[in-house]
């Protein structure tokens, strides 16, 4: 035995043995990604190198022999400077997408791939578990949302997005047709944390901090948990018997929810600290933005946020027949469409950009246009006119689009000396929402009138009080945004009672070229919606305009997915590597020399675009199988991995052992999934043993409903055989 020391830690090695070898003995971790027991050694990805005491350059670990009283550093500055360098170079010809665009876009960063691909299969409950990993109302957030998933979704460059937040509400309906799912709980912590809001930031972060073993009590201040879901949101949009039965499953999980009870009326944030732990403040947005403009004080004027309010809870104000709303976002569809349905003859949507500019949601424009409303595009209150304190008419400025302003809109301008002035009986101002500030005197505000509280970890200028939602730092946003970050402050809050420090750095991932993606084979399918109610109907009532997904349409619509996220991302090597240091790959990024290749093979699908040439498949194949099936491909920077001649695998002796593929580091190599159910085909094997040349030989069968898939050569009469594919495969099944 040899002896020496790797980063400060004695270590024993056999003699001859490799610093790798001897790191590995003492559970010391070296990166490589082209090093494997099986194969000999090749050093090509130049990452396992080290430095040993006494000797000028750095050793390459896979390679270099241990001596006597050999003092090695795996982590100095010099290596550490070495492996990024390498992996920079590596990374900048991998042309992948760790994770798919559609979750990358998502504010809650939803595995939006991984739940699509589930119910394309029919496999609901896992699709919900994986959703409830980061949104605990998927039914009511699927119903809700603007996706900004969707915006992201590449099926848009084939023909049209993926209906991903449908799909969601389908998962999560056919959840809570059943036995619900519930997540287990951690141990109880000891710890009690108090939530100040029942919206969707506050119910999302007392579900999470109660899963992970916390005793969670969730305070608002009115008669029913959900904030802007319930009190927000038209009924037509959301049911709140669906909101209803999504919240139960969150006090099912543990949580305590306690209603009618309001900050600094009831108690105060201090007073909750001093009872618990920690305290997050999520009390949102609840008070409508003004406009500024002359007569908004006149009877008839109603804030957006206001009104809706007022409807749900049955108390709506008599707006008469002729009404206005003033703004572009989901508000205002929300608010004309309301009216509509209050009986109002007359509704107009006045918002000073054009159509296109409209941050509403498509569709909810359109369904408004369907239902009867009438949209006064380019023009701006000037004034709300009134007559004994009461609205009669507003005079609208006309305007014309000009030069973009900082959000990239063009900015609309007045025309001057153009008006227009309309009859109203009432006008609704949804132009926004912001704190109650008298509500969080206890916290200090930004400029914004906003709770400041540091973005990475939630805490404001009180210790133990965190903050969330609407209510912080930029102001009222998309529920989802909320959810995204209830879950963030959630893992903050656990790490705060916990003791321990939060990582926030943002991990490295590879993002695709998008100029490289080729979509001309694909088949063009359009985007399916669920079917709504007519106009004519909707119009009269507050029902549920969309009537959801059929399993049949959900299924047909997620087979839609192009699944552009990698599917060995939670093993890929090369991803484990590259996010141990903040690497930059774009200071070498040149033309990517690797493009997808297509291939005709039942088993093995090739992406050579994400090749790092690191060997291991070619070495494995040649000496380990015998067979040498592939091989490099040109020199220099265009050399490539390929079957001789660039034949597809299938017209090779390849024998689809999946050693290639067990050993790749990047997802170059994966295997195909099984007929039409994405379960992985090396998931189920059994050895079996077949007569070859009057010799017992062992292989490793996989099968699927009884039916042979795949063949593995397991022993050395196997591998030697010479046999193909089929023809192996024919003897496994007679």
């Amino acid at each position: 035995m040899v002896n020496l020391t790797i980063n400060g830690k004695a270590v024993q090695a056999p003699e001859g043995s490799t610093i790798l070898e001897a790191a590995r003995l003492a559970d010391i971790y070296i990166p490589t990604l082209c090093y494997d027991e099986a194969v000999e050694v090749y050093g090509a990805c130049g990452l396992c190198v080290v430095e040993a005491q006494g000797i000028p350059k750095l050793l390459r670990s896979c390679s270099a022999k241990v001596s006597e009283g050999m003092v090695v550093n795996t982590e100095s500055e010099r290596v550490v400077q070495s492996r990024k360098i390498a992996m920079e170079l590596l990374m900048s010809a991998h042309d992948g997408d760790c994770v798919a665009p559609c979750q990358l876009n998502c504010p809650a960063k939803t595995d939006c791939q991984g739940y699509v691909g589930l119910i394309a299969n029919g496999e609901y409950d896992a699709a919900i578990k994986l959703i409830k990993n980061k949104i605990p109302l998927p039914a009511s957030i699927g119903r809700v949302c603007p996706h900004p998933c969707e915006k992201a979704c590449r099926r848009k460059n084939v023909e049209e997005p993926i209906n991903i937040a449908q799909l969601k509400a389908f998962a999560a309906d056919m959840d809570l047709k059943s036995d619900s799912y519930v997540p287990e709980c951690k141990p109880a912590s000891g710890k009690t944390v108090a939530v100040i809001g029942g919206g969707p930031a506050g119910l999302t972060a007392a579900y999470y901090l109660t899963i992970m073993g916390h005793s969670v009590t969730v305070y608002d201040m009115m008669d029913k948990m959900g904030g802007m879901l319930r009190y927000g949101i038209p009924q037509y949009r959301l049911p709140k018997e669906v909101l209803d039965k999504e919240i139960a499953i969150i006090e099912k999980a543990g949580v305590k929810l306690v209603n009618n009870v309001k900050l600094g009326r009831d108690f105060t944030i201090k007073s909750l600290k001093e009872q618990n732990d920690a305290v997050i403040v999520a009390v949102g947005a609840w008070k409508s933005s003004s406009m500024r403009t002359p007569g908004e004080d006149l009877e008839g004027v109603y804030g957006g946020i206001d009104f809706l309010r007022a409807v749900i809870k049955g108390n709506a104000p008599e707006i008469g027949e002729k009404v206005a709303i003033c703004g572009g976002g989901n508000t205002a569809m929300d608010a004309c469409r309301t009216a509509v349905r209050l009986g109002a003859k007359e509704v107009y949507v006045i918002y000073r950009r054009t159509r296109n500019e409209m941050p509403a949601d498509k569709l909810e424009i359109d369904e408004a246009e369907e239902e009867g409303v009438t949209y006064k595009f380019l023009t701006n209150p000037l004034s709300f006119n009134g007559e004994n304190g009461k609205l009669k008419s507003v005079t609208l400025q006309l305007m014309e689009l000009g030069e973009p302003d900082a959000s990239g809109r063009r900015k609309p301008v007045p025309i001057e000396g153009k008006t227009e002035e309309i009859e109203l009986d009432s006008v609704i101002l949804a132009i926004g929402q912001k704190l109650v500030a008298e509500d969080v005197s206890e916290l200090t505000l930004n400029n914004r009138g906003n709770i400041e509280a540091d973005p990475d970890f939630f805490t404001t200028d009180i210790e133990g009080v965190f903050a969330i939602g609407d209510a912080t730092n930029r102001g009222a946003s998309i529920a989802i945004e909320a959810i995204g970050e209830a879950d963030r402050c959630a893992r903050a809050v656990d790490a705060f009672l916990n003791g321990q420090a939060l990582d926030t750095r943002v991990p490295y991932i590879s993002k695709r070229d998008e100029s490289t993606i080729d979509y001309s084979d694909r088949e063009q399918k359009s985007r399916l919606n669920p079917k709504v109610l007519a106009p004519e109907v909707r119009n009269k009532n507050f029902d549920e305009v969309s009537l959801g997904f059929t399993e049949e349409e959900a299924q047909e619509e997620a087979k839609r997915c192009l699944e552009c996220g990698c599917r060995e991302y939670f093993k890929c090597k090369l991803l484990k590597v590259a996010q141990r240091y903040d690497i930059m790959p774009e200071r070498f990024k040149g033309v990517m020399p690797q493009k997808y290749t297509h291939d005709e093979n039942a088993f093995i699908e090739r992406n050579t675009a994400k090749c790092i040439l690191c060997g291991l498949c070619v070495r494995s194949c040649r000496e380990v199988m015998n067979l040498s099936s592939i091989g490099l491909l040109g020199r220099g920077f265009t050399t490539d991995v390929s079957p001789a001649f660039s034949l597809p695998l299938d017209q090779t002796n390849c024998n689809n052992c999946g050693l290639c593929v067990q050993l790749c580091p990047t997802g170059s190599l994966t295997e195909k999934f099984a007929l039409d159910k994405q379960v992985p085909l090396d998931e189920e094997y059994t050895e079996e043993f077949v007569d070859i040349d009057g010799k017992q030989a062992s292989v490793k069968v996989s099968r699927y409903n009884g039916k042979v898939l795949r063949v593995i050569p397991n022993d050395e009469i196997s591998r030697n055989s010479g046999l193909t594919r089929d023809e192996l495969m024919a003897k496994v099944v007679k």
